[in-house]
């Protein structure tokens, strides 16, 4: 008895065609100095609102890691100052954790006409999508807005655990980091990548499926994504830049769907 024979699944994409979208970008975008205008616009207002909080935060991390630790109150000189400053800085690394995917959640949110347009330019100078739907703004907006308080919560949940890690001596100042930083990545790519799956009609859970497919693809491209913009002006550039990627990685992903 014959048997039908079986499509092979895709391959799956690594690290380095993640890193190689960035790299595609970083071309795309100085060859169109108005696409980096365009993303940079919305980043600069909320890079210099949260570099506010987080100096504000800077600032009483010292009074935070007092209050998270009052057992440390009867301890040796010593061994309270090494406790409270691993707690100061354990706060301050999951603060930034946090800060960087609202600061993407809210450029992203607050600049969404611009980014459409960036996407779309991108997707049009490949080839288009001809199986595109016509999102209304608002709709796009409300979608973006939606998907953002989400994705921002499900990394604050995420956060707190890896917060209170951080605590552990060695492992909290280099494993943690590393995780902080694959979580981040990760969730920034969902963010990123959000205009071209809307524009096929897919949801965030089958955003998240699809890209799950292709993890080291997805984190080759996150990490980095997440590491630009942690630091504050550099992240203004990153913006537009990490967005061109994701629009590439997300295209990518989807013609490799079974």
């Amino acid at each position: 008895m014959s048997h039908p024979a079986q499509v092979p699944a895709p391959a799956k994409l690594g690290v380095l065609t993640g890193l190689g979208f960035l790299g595609r970008a970083v071309g795309i975008a100085f060859r169109s100095p108005k696409l980096l205008l365009l993303g940079a616009i919305p980043a600069v207002l909320t890079t210099l609102l949260m570099l506010g909080g987080l100096i504000t935060l800077a600032y009483w991390a010292g009074d935070l890691a007092t209050w998270l630790t009052p057992f440390a109150d009867t301890w040796s000189d010593w061994l309270r100052q090494t406790t409270r400053f691993i707690a100061g800085l354990a706060v301050v690394v999951g603060a930034i954790a946090v800060s960087v995917v609202a600061f993407t959640a809210i450029t992203l949110v607050v600049g969404s006409p611009f980014y459409e347009h960036i996407s779309e330019t991108v997707e049009d100078s490949l080839g288009g999508v001809p199986e595109a739907e016509k999102v209304s703004w608002g709709r796009m907006l409300w979608l973006g807005i939606r998907d953002s308080i989400l994705l921002v919560a499900v990394s604050i949940l995420i956060n707190l655990p890896l917060l209170f890690a951080g605590f552990i001596p060695v492992v909290g100042q280099t494993v943690i980091p590393v995780l902080v930083a694959c979580v981040g990545g990760w969730i920034l790519a969902l963010e990123f990548s959000a205009v071209p799956f809307t524009r096929r009609g897919l949801t965030l859970k089958q955003r998240h499926h699809i890209l799950r497919r292709h993890r080291g693809m997805v984190l080759g491209l996150g990490v980095p994504a997440y590491l630009l913009c942690a630091i504050p002006f550099v992240s203004i550039l990153a913006m537009p830049i990490v967005f061109i990627a994701a629009t590439l990685m997300a295209r990518e992903a989807l013609s490799r769907r079974p």
